[in-house]
């Protein structure tokens, strides 16, 4: 299987930069996976796993979350809001984001606001957790 070059970039700097054989991950339309000799594409992120296979047919998750992903010319390029490596993930924090959460959900008399603020940390929260326990799969 050929390879590509992909670069990973979020606000906090450059996360991957190197030669792939694919790239999968959610984005806002459902699951795609790119390739090498992919025709051009460009979307916008969702939240979920991402799947990276490494040059060497190893394959790495990490928890990916808004942003673009674009093949331009044979090179791709991913733009997330977040991502982190499933080994990079604290599986204590997002235990307890996930807890705030749901103690947030359960409380009486949130307003709309605030139900959306908290469903999102949840799923956040979720993301990671799945990516973190699914590591070394």
């Amino acid at each position: 299987m050929a390879s590509f070059p992909l670069k990973i970039v979020t606000p906090d700097g450059v996360a991957f930069d190197g030669e792939v054989k694919s790239v999968s991950c959610r984005t806002i339309c459902g699951q795609v996976e790119l390739m090498a000799r992919h025709i051009d594409y460009c979307t916008a992120l969702g939240m979920g796993e991402a799947h990276i296979t490494m040059e060497d047919g190893t394959l790495r998750r990490a928890a990916c979350m808004g942003g673009m992903l674009s093949m331009i010319g044979g090179k791709c390029r991913l733009l997330a809001t977040t991502f982190e490596w499933a080994d990079a993930i604290d599986k204590e924090r997002a235990a307890r984001s996930k807890a705030r959460a749901e103690a947030v959900l359960s409380r009486k008399g949130i307003d709309a606001h605030e139900i959306e603020l908290a469903e999102a940390r949840l799923k956040r929260a979720l993301v990671r957790s799945s990516v973190a326990s699914r590591q070394n799969l």
